[in-house]
């Protein structure tokens, strides 16, 4: 994909994480309201679910479930004990038309549970039977990240791999991907994308695969028997979760969809956490793929329930990263909502799986930003920083500015800007900010954002 200077990117993703879709129906107004365009669920299919589950977001006994458990499929049909029914699925869609929020899922077609025997005959029948349903060394764990043989053939975290590119297999889920599609569904995150291989990537001749064609069939590029993705693939919005690391084919999963930008996520909590940006590339997305196409965050639900590397920063640093990341001209920004409850003690808060996360999404300076953003479509960006450091200032523009102070005390803005001469009051704290001859200047409470709009 080749860079456009001129793209904007105006869209933004709150990723409902461990919300039920009643929660996610009750909520719609106030995530409309509070700018978010687009809302991703956690995984709908079914998953392994054992008896007492679904009740904890995480439980050391194990006894009362998992939030990791929905990343275990049994079948590729809709509905499970964490986020519900497809009767109540399809309820929170016609919530979402209402307030013109389009719905993402989640989708996991790498792997099945760890528990084998808990994933359902209709799903051993419909591939094939066992024997069909994983690649030939599907269930040796991978030991070496970096080699794409293991990395796309073997077991992820243990996790049983399928043999994606088996037609019955793809022919059974792309008939749930249409189901959904037909539900009013807009897109989808691809969780472990890099594990399901693309063409240059080794074949499992063992299972008797000729090529890897998963990406082409479930990007409508190609029908499996008789079955084709049932809207056009540039309709939706379709990004794989990629993480990057030495050998990862990136610029051939750009050829079919967008990705994670994960080290860019590295690269902004190490400046949250040293509350200075000096010494640190924050203008590069840090990635192979043109920007526009690329999914950013400040932190996603990986880092932050899985080694907690990011648990540890507070709610005022995460709004720093996310201001600062959704002002910019590039990306689309997902927004992770935290556990409701959860402190930097307590990562977990009231642990109840289902529940709606805290109040963070509806953050005045959150929903500043989200809004921002879509006004400041066609406007290119110009990045700024204080010399000491901890000022971060982006220009959209003649027509915008966001103004970060990642410092935890008052700070000076003495910075330059395109905004025309004049005063300005920004729409968080009403706090007022003067431009002369190319400066902006003023002064930034400690760990507060500003969101200043031409009128």
């Amino acid at each position: 994909m080749t860079i456009n200077p001129d793209a904007t990117n105006t869209e933004t993703i709150l990723h409902a994480w461990s919300w039920n879709f009643p929660e996610i129906s009750k909520n719609m107004k106030k995530i409309a309201d509070s700018g978010f365009t687009m809302v991703q669920t956690s995984p709908v299919q079914h998953c392994f679910q054992p008896e007492g589950s679904g009740k904890k977001i995480f439980d050391d006994n194990v006894t009362e479930g998992n939030w990791y458990y929905y990343y275990q499929p049994t079948d590729w049909k809709i509905g499970n004990n964490i986020v519900g029914t497809k009767q109540q699925m399809q309820e929170m869609m016609d919530s979402a038309k209402k307030y013109n929020i389009k719905v993402i899922v989640d989708v996991l077609p790498n792997h099945t549970a760890f528990d084998v025997d808990a994933v359902s005959d209709d799903f051993y029948k419909a591939v094939g039977g066992r024997e069909k349903m994983f690649h030939s060394k599907g269930l040796d764990p991978i030991n070496n990240y970096q080699d794409r043989e293991q990395c796309t053939l073997w077991a992820m975290g243990g996790l049983p791999d399928v043999n994606t590119e088996n037609p019955d297999f793809q022919k059974y889920y792309l008939q749930f991907v249409n189901e959904l599609l037909g539900m009013g569904v807009k897109g989808f995150r691809y969780d472990t994308a890099k594990h399901i291989g693309v063409h240059s990537d080794p074949v499992d001749a063992a299972s008797g695969v000729k090529e890897n064609d998963f990406w082409d069939v479930v990007t409508g590029r190609k029908t499996v028997k008789g079955v084709r993705l049932a809207v056009p693939y540039d309709s939706l919005f379709v990004y794989g979760e990629v993480l990057q690391d030495k050998g990862v084919p990136e610029a051939e999963y750009a050829d079919y969809m967008g990705q994670t930008a994960s080290g860019y996520g590295h690269v902004l909590r190490e400046m949250l956490e040293k509350r200075n940006a000096n010494g640190i590339d924050f203008a590069s997305y840090h990635h192979q793929a043109a920007p526009e196409y690329l999914t950013t965050w400040v932190e996603s639900h990986d880092t932050y329930a899985n080694a907690h590397e990011s648990a540890h920063l507070t709610d005022a640093q995460i709004r720093e990263g996310w201001v600062f990341l959704t002002a910019r001209q590039n990306g689309t920004p997902l927004f992770f909502s935290r556990p409701a409850g959860s402190t930097r003690q307590n990562y977990w808060g009231n642990n109840v799986l289902g529940a709606r996360g805290n109040d963070e999404f509806m953050h005045p300076e959150v929903t500043a930003v989200n809004k921002f953003r879509r006004q400041m479509a066609r406007q290119k960006e110009n990045l700024q920083k204080s010399e000491n450091g901890q000022v971060l200032l982006v220009n959209r523009g003649k027509k915008g500015a966001a103004i970060i102070n990642l410092g935890t005390l008052s700070n000076v803005v003495d910075l330059p800007t395109d905004l025309p001469n004049g005063t300005y009051k920004d729409i968080v704290y009403n706090k007022e900010f003067k431009v002369k001859n190319g400066r902006i200047k003023g002064l930034a409470a400690p760990e507060k954002s500003y969101i200043i709009v031409k009128n």
